[in-house]
This record gives structure tokens, sequence and C-alpha cells, in this order.
């Protein structure tokens, strides 16, 4: 084939390929499209409506390995939290409404212990000195009762630290380096460090 006839051979592909044919249909995305702006279409929420603690997630990729964290987020309101409306030495969901969910996508080690890949609610005993965090095989539970011993994948201990007043519950990567990252909740002036590695 000469120069001019693989040139006008390409030009029919792209020609071909532009006008729909043979590629991926675009009513898929039309379509999404539509049903956004139909959720959009000026529907305002009454302020009684809205939940107290509102949704959110942060999602971190540390190197291949996805993390991601779904949860509701209680606000401080001035009162007094750890030792307060949280009590020392029980089970608390950090988070409300559904329990607060973590997601991996491949095998870590959180702290030095290992966490297979998968997903988890996550649990603490909050202490004026070192807290328990726990992390239930129980994904997909409301934020109480913890659903026991039994569905635990792991359990570790870490000290509390002060930082900077945060008003609502708040979990966050502070920092991610190559394979490692740290993973905090922050509510109050508390927050709670967690060391995340992936192989």
């Amino acid at each position: 084939m000469t120069r001019d006839g693989v040139l006008l051979a390409t030009l029919v592909v792209f020609t071909f390929a532009g006008c729909g044919g043979g590629g991926a249909s675009s009513e898929a995305p039309a379509a999404a499209a539509a049903e956004t702006q139909a959720a959009d279409d000026g529907e305002i929420m009454p302020l009684d409506d809205v939940k107290a603690s509102q949704s959110g997630s942060v999602w971190q990729e540390i190197a291949n390995t996805s993390v991601t964290v779904t949860y509701d987020r209680p606000v401080a309101r001035g009162r007094e939290l750890f030792g307060g409306i949280v009590p020392f030495g029980e089970i608390w969901n950090p988070g409300a409404n559904d329990a607060t969910a973590i997601a991996l996508s491949r095998d870590v080690t959180i702290n030095g212990n290992e966490l297979p890949a998968g997903s988890y609610s996550l649990w603490a005993i909050p202490d004026p000195n070192r807290w328990t965090m726990i992390f239930s095989r129980e994904a997909d539970v409301y934020h109480t009762p913890y659903p026991g011993e039994e569905h635990d994948a792991l359990r570790f201990m870490v000290s509390p630290r002060l930082g900077e007043h945060m008003e609502t519950l708040a979990f966050y990567f502070a920092a991610v380096e190559k394979k490692d990252a740290e993973l905090r909740l922050h509510w109050g002036d508390t927050y709670i460090p967690m060391s995340i590695a992936v192989p």
C-alpha cells in the first residue's frame, strides 16, 4: 500500500470511530448526565431535614493500594467529648449513624499489625492515656451495638495526642510518603495516629 493509501485508510478509521461506528455508545454518559441534572433540579432541603452528623469520606492511594474511610461526622458543639459524651473505657464507634467503615484494596500493616485486604467497621475504646483501636469484619453495620469480639480482625493500642481543635470529627491522611501513610482520627483537641504501610 502506498503512503497516500495508508493515510486514506487511517482517515477512514478515525472518521468511522468519530461517527460512533464500532465504539462505545454515547447514550450512557448522556443518561448519567441527565440523572445528575434531575437530582440537582433546584430541590432545596429544609434545614430541619439535614442530618446533624453529615456523611463524608476520605480516599488515599498508597503506592498501588487504595484506602477509603466512609463515615458520618458528629459535631462537638461545645460539649466535653472524651470522658464526657464519649465515656472512657467503653467501646465507641468514631462516627454516627452507620458505623465508620474502612476499605483496603490490598493487605496492609497498621501500627505494625497485619490486616488483610477487605472492608471493616472501625471501633475504639478511648482512655486518657491509651486507646484500643478495633477493626471488625462486620463492615456494614449501625454505629451501635458493637458486633462483638468474635468478629474482630485486629486490635491494637495507640497513644492519643493533642492537636488543634477539630469541631467536626474527621479522618484524614496527615502524611503519605512512598509506601507509608499516617491516617488520623481527630475530634476536639484529640487525635489518634495510625501508621499504614503497604507491601
